[in-house]
């Protein structure tokens, strides 16, 4: 039995492709975590699902994130552009916002080289340090303690320590040295796609404007790629060692999200209680 949310993801964004005038046939699922993209011939609609159990106003989220990747498409980045058929969204279709993007052909099973993950967040990087719009300035502190309020009932007697942990890698972030800019907020190479036109960079819903260490701190903690090794391409080296408040705030958010998952899937509680006693001890 297919995901209920899949299922509702495919329906809408099929009825949002025909009140556009794009193609409505032969929908196909390509990915279906945060949010499912649905692809329907040269176009890709986005619609969000794990996301919705914690993110108020999703639609401002995919707004941001087709706003960047609008912006930085222009400038000739490296990023899946949206789609330029139709106004590319938010469009609310039954409850749910749509977005569309152009299908870019790539191969999901290839991995793409440390280096060239790291050139490309680079150049996004460079490009994102133009950009006038505005952004979240607290980005993943934030949204943890929005977590910490919905998953309460299932952190239970842990929520103390971690909502004290939180404000100490706050406190710490806050006096770490470094540049502030534009992010992409989410930069694991599970965001980038191998094309024939080079590694592009999807989904900037994450961003926000904060130090470029958490991009950083992301992109050394992927378990997808050697992440040491992308780091260490990363134009001027960055040094391990300065990130080590991001990694924290990184790896505490990833173990809340864990919860979040199982409120989708419950058969994954276990193992986000797993995660959160190994964070714990």
């Amino acid at each position: 039995m297919r995901d209920p949310y899949v299922t509702r993801a495919v329906a809408v964004a099929v009825e949002a492709a025909r009140e556009h005038g794009l193609p409505a046939g032969e929908p196909v699922v390509l990915a279906d975590r945060s949010n499912v993209l649905v692809r329907l011939g040269h176009v890709v609609s986005r619609v969000p699902a794990t996301t919705l159990l914690t993110r108020p106003g999703i639609a401002d989220w995919l707004a941001r994130d087709v706003r960047l990747a609008t912006f930085l498409s222009g400038l000739g980045a490296p990023v899946v552009p949206p789609t330029t058929d139709a106004p590319p969204g938010p469009h609310l279709v039954k409850g749910l916002p749509v977005t569309f993007w152009r299908y870019v052909r790539h191969d999901p099973a290839q991995v793409p080289a440390p280096a060239d993950v790291a050139a490309s967040l680079a150049q996004v990087h460079e490009a994102l340090r133009g950009y006038p719009g505005e952004l979240p300035s607290d980005g993943p502190a934030a949204e943890l303690r929005r977590m910490f309020g919905l998953l309460a009932d299932e952190l239970g007697d842990a929520l103390p320590a971690l909502r004290t942990r939180l404000g100490e890698v706050a406190e710490a972030i806050a006096r770490a040295p470094g540049p502030v800019q534009p992010l992409h907020g989410d930069a694991h190479p599970g965001n980038l796609l191998v094309t024939d036109e080079g590694p592009l960079w999807t989904d900037f819903e994450d961003t926000w404007r904060g130090p470029l260490a958490w991009d950083l701190a992301v992109l050394a903690r992927t378990s997808l790629i050697d992440g040491a090794a992308a780091l260490a391409a990363y134009p001027g080296r960055p040094d391990p060692a300065g990130l080590t408040p991001f990694a924290e705030l990184r790896r505490l958010f990833g173990v809340c999200w864990r919860f979040v998952v199982a409120r989708r899937f419950p058969h994954r509680l276990a193992e986000a209680r797993e995660a959160l006693a190994a964070y714990l001890a």
